[in-house]
């Protein structure tokens, strides 16, 4: 077997991936990433849109511009929200967010997925000292005090640090044989591209049904369209609902979704081919061991009612960028145990808030006890009312609460 260089390597090229690559650049080290695919650009993608979309958040675009990929990412069609209405479907509860709240101008973008991992290979390909390779890592085993890292070509890679970023289900984190606590959440996330008869007005909405929440992401087939009527919807449904919505044809669809909408947007003019994967909770244990760290999904995945999952990790990625750099600036090893150590406590005491954070809303909306959608009807009343409580709310949906990397700081965005 032949042996490439690399002192970190990197498995999983989608979004975490590279930008923890381009993150990590800045410390002159060689850096290889491993997937079997590379990104493809826009003269493949067509016109419809990907299914797959992240709310971007304030933080998050601030890492992505750190990366260099944000310039890309801004010339392509993504659409700026600038309110979030969340209502439950089963009561008059109803909370109103507005950028103006917390003295921005707009709390985050949606980004199709498919754009943002272009743009941070983009980034990727301007430092010379990242590669991108479009080969799968076949085995990962430990060596000594260090990993070997076996490529589906045959080759073998021995770095100093791995990461694994290769999502839910990691095989950098199965083959480490860090543990999870992890559960189903019973439910099936519906994706798919909506057309509706009234324009979404850069709203972000969600109602909360008896069968899960629906969430509705407004997008635009032109950035400067002011009055798209395109959104991206993830319908979050208990099995046997899910079944149902998936087996209807698209006109009976259409109405279902117009029906839990309220009509809010009117009728549901049009929609794509829909898609759909179950939801299941997991949580490494640890993060990190001698040598390796995990990030985003291979650490962690969420809910996605509150579209937090890629926020959270970029976060990581970014933390761990600049305990990486810091070791190396130090003439230490890039997988120096104390950084690596660092790196965790410092994320997950915040995914862990997160994630319970999440729980409580599902399991809150979830609940059918008259007593129980009585007390959350009035508590959201109380809430929109309060115009100080959702600044503190929409600080934290910005991804601009508690301890942030450099990276993700606000720069010029208000001080709250």
């Amino acid at each position: 077997m032949t042996q490439q260089q690399a002192d970190i390597v990197i498995v999983g090229g989608g979004m975490a991936g590279l930008a923890c690559a381009s993150a990590m650049a800045a410390c002159g080290l060689q850096i290889v990433v491993l997937d079997k695919t590379i990104p493809q650009g826009p003269d493949s993608w067509g016109e419809a849109f990907d299914p797959r979309v992240s709310a971007i958040t304030r933080a998050s675009e601030n890492i992505l511009k750190h990366c260099g990929a944000w310039e890309f990412i801004q010339s392509q069609r993504i659409a700026e929200y600038s309110a979030m209405d969340v209502w439950d479907a089963d009561g008059t509860g109803n909370v109103q967010f507005h950028a103006e709240e917390a003295a921005v101008d707009y709390l985050g973008h949606i980004v199709e997925n498919r754009v943002t991992q272009y743009g941070l290979y983009l980034a990727c390909l301007q430092h010379d000292n990242v590669q991108v390779l479009a080969v799968g890592m076949s085995e990962l085993s430990q060596e000594g005090a260090g990993w070997l890292i076996e490529l589906d070509n045959g080759e073998q890679l021995r770095p100093s640090l791995v990461v694994g970023a290769d999502g839910a289900n990691s095989q950098v984190r199965e083959q480490a044989g860090l543990e999870t606590r992890e559960w189903d959440y019973d439910h099936n996330a519906i994706v798919t591209t909506v057309t509706t008869e009234k324009p979404h007005g850069n709203v972000a909405r969600q109602p909360f049904l008896t069968t899960g929440p629906l969430g509705f992401l407004p997008l635009r087939a032109n950035s400067a369209d002011k009055k798209s009527n395109i959104s991206s919807i993830v319908w979050s449904a208990e099995g046997e609902r899910a079944e149902e919505l998936m087996a209807m044809d698209e006109a009976e669809f259409n109405r279902a979704l117009g029906f839990a909408m309220e009509g809010r947007l009117g009728s549901i003019l049009t929609s794509d081919r829909r898609f759909s994967f179950p939801l299941r909770q997991r949580h490494a244990i640890d993060y990190v061991a001698d040598g390796l760290a995990l990030v985003a999904d291979a650490a962690h995945t969420l809910h996605p009612l509150a579209g937090q999952g890629i926020n959270m990790g970029f976060l990581d990625v970014a933390v761990l960028a600049e305990q990486v750099c810091s070791s190396v600036a130090k003439g230490l090893s890039p997988g120096e145990p104390m950084a690596l150590r660092r790196y965790q406590r410092r994320r997950k005491g915040h995914n862990l808030l997160m994630m319970s954070t999440m729980e409580g809303f599902k399991r809150l909306f979830g609940a059918e006890p008259m007593p129980v959608r009585l007390l959350r009807n009035t508590g959201m009343k109380i809430l929109n009312g309060h115009r100080l409580a959702k600044g503190h709310i929409l600080k934290h949906a910005m991804g601009l609460s508690g301890e942030l990397p450099d990276a993700a700081k606000p720069g010029l965005i208000a001080d709250f």
